[in-house]
């Protein structure tokens, strides 16, 4: 039984790297200053430029290619009735290696950089309910302006007419405003793409992701159309070096928000609408149906069709994977798994405060 050295030596390096990872981890500062501020810049605009040119996902292609090498690895184990079993489990572990080690370099520390509020300057506090009404009927003014600029009607439901690939090219327009604010937001050398495997994101619930190995920001294509800006401009955030889904979220607003385009102003309180109506919920019941009921009945009906839109694809697996992506998020310092997703609020009430807006 023959042993690869190198193998070895790849499998035996990836508790290291774990380990290294994991002090580094307690050093947000440091994180801050040397990566997420330091080889990470150049690191991600280089596989952007390496690969945003190329029109077809690089990403899912890899990721079909590693589930096809799995696949084989276990199909050969078990053809070959587990003979030779460790140096194939060696030269597997090697490859994981390889991968963790891309992972993190390429752009996975950025989950432990420093919080988005500190870099932004907020000092976002706990929040009242009185200070989350406000700024929700903040949200819903602007929201039905907008609803009503765009369909004169506002009972009518408001149907972006841009094309996917269209949507990609303005986001950048958002950004390049958001930066003259914003500088540590600047974003250059586009790579959005369609992803190829837009209808398994559908039933697993997802609208998009970045492939941190490739640097691409993939979208679900299938989505509805009415908040495909701020999916975009939040995979765009990840690709800047804001891995936390809520930070990512609020970049997203800012970018989608900051743009001249209606339709991208629109999705950017209809997403920030979404999230604080939400925490309303969970606070007051009555107070939810009240402020429901002055948003105009055409946003009333895009919120309804993107309903109806996802539980056309529920499935039985989808809550197993919502699972796996939550102890995914809760390995790498999101200690609420999905539900830090609803922490894009506190940033919101604190730019509204911050920016005179309410």
């Amino acid at each position: 039984m023959k042993i690869n050295k190198l193998h070895t030596a790849l499998a035996v390096l990836l508790p290291i790297q774990i380990l290294l990872v994991q002090l580094a981890a307690k050093n947000s500062a440091f994180i801050e200053r040397y990566y997420s501020n330091g080889i990470y810049p150049p690191i991600s605009s280089s596989l952007r430029i390496l690969l945003g040119w190329i029109p077809f996902s690089v990403g899912d292609l890899l990721i079909a290619f590693l589930l096809f090498i799995f696949i084989r690895f276990l199909y050969r184990l078990i053809k070959y009735k587990f003979r030779n079993i460790l140096p194939k489990m060696i030269h597997f572990v090697s490859i994981l290696s390889i991968i963790y080690f891309c992972f993190y370099l390429f752009w996975g520390l950025n989950y432990y950089r420093e919080p988005l509020a500190k870099n932004l300057g907020y000092n976002p506090s706990k929040y009242s309910t009185a200070q989350l009404q406000e700024a929700t009927e903040h949200i819903v003014k602007e929201l039905n302006f907008y609803q009503l600029e765009i369909t004169k009607n506002d009972t009518l439901k408001v149907e972006n007419p841009y094309h996917q690939k269209e949507m990609y090219n303005m986001a950048i327009a958002g950004y390049d405003k958001l930066s003259n604010d914003f500088p540590q937001l600047t974003y250059q050398h586009k790579s959005v793409k369609s992803s190829l495997m837009s209808l398994l994101q559908t039933y697993n619930g997802t609208s998009g992701y970045l492939n941190p190995l490739t640097g691409e920001a993939q979208v679900n294509d299938r989505i509805p159309k009415t908040n495909y800006p701020t999916t975009t401009c939040h995979e765009m955030a990840h690709q800047i070096g804001f891995a936390a889904e809520n930070e990512a979220n609020f970049v997203g607003f800012l970018a989608a928000n900051y743009n001249e385009d209606i339709y991208f102003k629109y999705a950017s309180y209809r997403m920030a609408f979404g999230y604080c109506i939400s925490e309303i919920r969970k606070r007051d019941k009555n107070l939810s149906k009240e402020l429901w009921k002055t948003v105009n009945k055409g946003i009333r009906k895009d919120f309804n069709a993107s309903y109806q839109f996802w539980k056309a694809y529920k499935n039985p697996f989808e809550p197993i994977l919502k699972k796996g992506y939550n102890a995914y998020l809760k390995a790498n310092n999101q200690d609420k798994g999905i539900q830090s997703y609803n922490y894009v609020v506190d940033l919101l009430i604190t730019y509204f405060e911050t920016s005179k807006e309410i």
